[in-house]
């Protein structure tokens, strides 16, 4: 009898962009590479218009992944905000049409980006975060019909005078909804920029999120926040090794055994790379390294219930 809490390992999938020809391409790489589970970001597949699945791309979609002996999920739009109260209606809107997305191509979480807003007083901040808890009970009770769960990231703030969620807060708002279509997404890059820009504690920062957390997102950096708006190249970042990078295991200096020796997730986690191709000859590494990491939190995990 297995006790394995992390039971996928995979890549993020490259958008099409617009082209799901190249989405094709990058999921027969993916089942090269060993992985058994994909992320789609369909944020960038023009599948959805104005809150609208349109249906000849979703059903061509779907064609293609059922191609591929890959389990699936799902990103959302990358500036999902239900924070966002002047276009929260198409928010939700596009939210829900991700759903009906997951449900063609039977993905069974839809990662869903955590809120921001401007910074502003504790009763202003108190309404921001009332208003996505709102809107994210809704999406969990539509995603629950499609046998989906929404998983709600961590990300970082660009300065001061933004608001962003820590991932203690991400956790203590899905803990709150209880909603049993809702967990989490750590995203470990997003948190230890985070928490340098804070001075937080960045393993009891991603710690505080395990207990919630059904879906994990991995990639490499130095936890240093934008102190550099515009580079030229991608390479210029990784040169100065400044922002939220997306580096192979490895190449930034993320604590990772630490990490996977301190969380705890819930069962059926899949653990998704977000490496992109650009790092395709570095991919086959981190596949390994990820594995490895996912066996040292399932054997600890093992180890503690035989105890």
């Amino acid at each position: 009898m297995t006790h394995d809490l992390i039971t996928h390992v995979g890549f993020t999938a490259e958008p099409g962009e617009g082209d799901l020809r190249r989405l094709e391409a990058s999921l027969a790489r993916i089942v090269e590479l060993g992985a058994d589970v994909a992320e789609l970001s369909l944020c960038g597949d023009d599948l959805i218009a104005g809150g609208r699945v349109l249906e000849g791309r979703a059903k061509r979609l779907a064609d293609i992944c059922a191609k591929f002996p890959l389990r699936y999920s799902v990103h959302g739009l990358i500036l999902s905000n239900f924070m966002d109260a002047p276009n929260l209606e198409f928010q939700k809107a596009a939210a829900l049409a991700m759903i009906e997305l997951c449900g063609r191509v039977g993905a069974d979480v839809l990662v869903h980006h955590s809120g921001h807003a401007p910074m502003a007083p504790a009763r202003i901040i108190a309404g921001y975060e009332a208003m996505q808890r709102d809107a994210l009970a809704e999406v969990a009770d539509a995603a629950g019909k499609h046998g989906v769960r929404v998983a709600l990231e961590n990300i970082f703030a660009m300065d001061d005078a933004m608001f962003r969620q820590q991932p203690s807060q991400v956790a203590a708002t899905i803990r709150e909804l209880n909603h049993p279509h809702l967990v989490a997404t750590i995203d470990f890059g997003h948190a230890y920029i985070e928490t340098t820009r804070t001075g937080g504690d960045f393993l009891a920062e991603v710690s505080a999120m395990g207990p919630v957390a059904g879906h994990l997102h991995v990639h490499d950096n130095f936890g240093r926040p934008y102190s550099i708006s515009h580079f030229y190249h991608q390479s210029e970042a990784i040169a100065l090794g400044i922002g939220d990078l997306h580096l192979p295991l490895g190449w930034g200096d993320l604590p990772w055994e630490a990490v996977f020796d301190t969380i705890q997730v819930l069962p059926g986690t899949a653990l998704i790379m977000e490496i992109g191709e650009r790092f395709d000859a570095e991919r086959e590494e981190s596949i390994d390294r990820a594995r490895a990491l996912a066996a040292r939190l399932n054997a600890r995990h093992a180890a503690a219930v035989a105890a």
